[in-house]
């Protein structure tokens, strides 16, 4: 993609070149350039140390979704360059640098989104990060590597306390502590997210941390694929309004997708492969009172699929969760349970319906909790020696249209 966007934008030379506009152009006088940009600070119209670019290297940068671009970061070799519009704000060797740069060059105290694109590859420590303030929309149109060990709240794409930020595109790899890290932030758009991780970290963290007095709220991933990480791929805590369209987990040591104290989700799809091998953690999990509005558990946790093979367990509700209906599921040889209902409250399982091949589905409880109550478990077909185990007994527990052993309390 690189080649092509630098060969788009490299002007034509040559006889040919010559022969199209009937003449050479002049080269443009170094001290001509000085004295404009000297008027142009004098002025307040250029900040000091801009560096007005060549008309060789004037670009906007190129959007790889047809996107009005503000600032780009846009790589010519083994230089990176940042630009606001046509004015050139940074060359150098560095990536990481250019992308900040672009980015910081975009409207001060503006009140709606300005975008930033990163035409190009390139690499990245594990120990620093790119920051998005309020109202940035990053689009990168290559792929950013991640490489070492980082500590604290470092990641690839980092935002705090801040509003209206989308992240358009984003292809990762290597080892962050964090894919993406975002803390007490409202308005979050994440639309095409890929994560291809060989260890670090979580691949998405969204959460209240900074301050928990209030949720984090108008949360929105339209696709996250990860794979690879050393933990979750995609978790939430202390969320309100939250949105997802389709999350892939490949590999991951953690949950696929993992919801902690978060209220009024409505998620499409998790589909999970070897998620949390050889620990508790499923393809989805709930939990720490996830579901639970006030001291109530309306249903508000919607899913539409949930899609498990191997790793650890398929469904996992725990720690006074609830709230929850799931639509269909499709679970198949979890090195755990396939299902594990743990002190939760109004969950309904496979209301469209669903198949479970091996394992338990356990309805459980730890003595610390009030034990489940309000469960239906319905329209599901048990194989290869599933069945459900209810021990201790569930407060209004519904089992309809199962087809398999059911061993009550």
């Amino acid at each position: 993609m690189h080649n092509d966007v630098t060969n788009h934008l490299r002007p034509a030379t040559g006889p040919a070149a010559a022969r199209s506009h009937g003449r050479s152009r002049p080269r443009t006088r170094p001290r001509l350039r000085t004295a404009a940009l000297t008027a142009l600070v004098s002025l307040g119209l250029v900040a000091p140390g801009v560096v007005l670019a060549p008309a060789s290297q004037a670009n906007t940068g190129t959007s790889c979704t047809g996107s009005t671009v503000h600032g780009a970061a846009v790589q010519d070799g083994s230089t990176w360059r940042a630009f606001r519009g046509t004015t050139q704000l940074y060359s150098g060797g560095d990536m990481l640098t250019a992308i900040n740069t672009a980015i910081g060059g975009l409207d001060a105290g503006r009140t709606s989104k300005q975008r930033v694109v990163v035409n190009g590859s390139g690499t990245m420590s594990a120990n620093s990060r790119i920051t998005l303030p309020s109202y940035t929309t990053l689009e990168s149109c290559g792929t950013i590597h991640v490489t070492g060990s980082g500590s604290g709240n470092v990641a690839g794409v980092y935002m705090r306390g801040a509003t209206d930020i989308e992240v358009a595109r984003l292809a990762l790899t290597g080892t962050p502590v964090y894919g993406i890290f975002a803390r007490n932030v409202d308005n979050l758009r994440l639309r095409d997210i890929d994560m291809r991780l060989s260890g670090g970290g979580i691949g998405v963290r969204i959460d209240n941390h900074g301050d928990t007095s209030r949720y984090a709220r108008n949360i929105t991933i339209n696709s996250a694929y990860v794979s690879g990480s050393g933990s979750h791929g995609v978790e939430t805590y202390g969320v309100d309004g939250l949105t997802v369209g389709t999350v892939t987990a490949r590999n991951v040591g953690g949950s696929g997708l993992l919801l902690n104290q978060t209220i009024n989700a409505t998620v499409g799809t998790v589909d999970a492969v070897n998620a949390g091998a050889g620990t508790g953690y499923a393809a989805l999990r709930l939990a720490n009172r996830a579901g639970r509005v006030g001291s109530s558990y309306p249903t508000n946790i919607q899913v539409g699929t949930v899609r498990a093979s191997s790793g650890g367990r398929g469904i996992f509700c725990v720690s006074e969760s609830g709230g929850l209906r799931i639509n269909r599921v499709e679970i198949s040889g979890t090195g755990n349970n396939p299902v594990l209902l743990e002190n939760c409250y109004n969950v309904s399982l496979a209301t469209s319906g669903g198949t479970i091949s091996g394992g338990d589905v356990r309805l459980a409880a730890r003595s610390e909790f009030p034990g489940n109550r309000d469960i239906v478990l319905e329209n599901l077909t048990l194989t290869s020696g599933a069945r459900v185990v209810e021990n201790p007994c569930t407060t209004n527990l519904t089992i309809r249209n199962v087809s398999g052993p059911v061993v009550r309390c």
